[in-house]
């Protein structure tokens, strides 16, 4: 083992190992399954053809000679010299040596699916590594916009500052704010709850996540949705108890490496009857624009558009119907405002 290093959110794990002969980094989650690998370097002079016995013995692969940059091999890595990039999402990570750019294992990799990740010293498309130098063009400014985003959340004041950003903007949209609860449990990302009471034609409180776009969800650019959301929940109940639900799913997409969208579903993680909001409700819907409920539409981060997601309690069979015949079936007849 060369190095370790575990992404902000706890989600992802990079360790970078070597043998005498190669090196290759993986990224797995928490439970140990590797999600993305990449060789990084032969130490050795390379073989012609590919060494299938090796492979199939689960040490670290020798790349042939018609695939590498330096036929000769390398000095092993240092870890002294090595440098962690992780991904704004977490889901993807780069990593750095002396030399500058050393390796990119973007959150789609899948080895499973022939997708590994970039490594410097590849050349052409191997089922262990793509050249890096065929991908700078995409990868460049991503990695450029990841060293950004830490220096800027390695500041001092940039919690505070973003906090008052999303708050201003809900101050034009709901009114002014009433208690503020931190929901963060001292883990990243950071997460914070405000509550809006009733305001004139407004006869329910609504609370909503101070935090969650503050950073890119993971997987979400390789779908048509919004990278960034924030949640919201009206209640005309103790907003306290509402707040639960802001527990339960406002760091999730970073905890599951995942998104949340427009119609998706949520069962409750606890027992049934434990659901905060009363009603016999097990579950969320979550939707973008429901009827009878405030348009929090128009705010931006870094020139992405940041959706709210409403979270509008649904039935156990309601969640069942969603999961068989689609959320469109459902959200087509749910009335978010009797629902609170």
């Amino acid at each position: 083992m060369v190095l370790t290093s575990t992404n902000p959110y706890g989600s992802r794990v990079l360790t970078v190992e070597r043998d005498q002969v190669s090196s290759v980094a993986y990224l797995r989650d928490p439970a140990g399954s590797v999600r993305g690998a990449v060789w990084l370097g032969n130490h050795v002079t390379a073989p012609m053809s590919l060494d299938l016995a090796r492979l199939n013995t689960g040490r670290p692969p020798v790349m042939p000679r018609a695939g590498t940059r330096r036929p000769f091999g390398t000095a092993h890595l240092d870890a002294a010299r090595l440098r962690v990039l992780w991904f704004e999402e977490g889901d993807g990570v780069a990593l750095y040596d002396d030399e500058g750019l050393l390796a990119v294992i973007p959150g789609w990799a899948d080895l499973e699916r022939g997708m590994p990740g970039y490594a410097r010293d590849a050349v052409g498309e191997w089922p262990f590594a793509w050249a890096l130098s065929e991908a700078l063009e995409g990868l460049s400014p991503r990695v450029a916009k990841a060293e950004a985003y830490w220096q800027w959340r390695a500041g001092e004041a940039s919690w505070a500052s973003f906090q008052q950003f999303v708050m201003g903007h809900l101050d034009g949209r709901l009114g002014p704010p009433g208690r503020f609860w931190d929901a963060s449990g001292g883990r990243l990302p950071a997460l914070g709850v405000t509550e809006r009471p009733p305001a004139y034609g407004r006869d329910f409180t609504v609370l909503s996540t101070v935090g969650m776009s503050c950073q890119r969800m993971p997987s979400a650019e390789l779908y048509d949705t919004p990278t960034r959301v924030e949640l919201a929940v009206a209640t005309r109940g103790d907003p306290r108890s509402a707040a639960r639900l802001f527990l339960w799913l406002g760091q999730y997409p970073w905890r599951s490496v995942t998104w949340l969208g427009d119609g998706h579903t949520a069962r409750w993680y606890h027992q049934p009857g434990t659901f905060p909001i009363p009603g016999g409700y097990e579950g969320v819907m979550m939707l973008a624009a429901p009827h009878g409920l405030p348009d929090l539409s128009g705010f931006q981060v870094a020139g992405d558009v940041v959706r709210w997601l409403w979270l509008v309690p649904v039935t156990d069979g309601e969640l069942k119907v969603a999961a068989e015949r689609g959320h469109d079936v459902i959200a087509a007849r749910l009335s978010a405002a009797h629902r609170i």
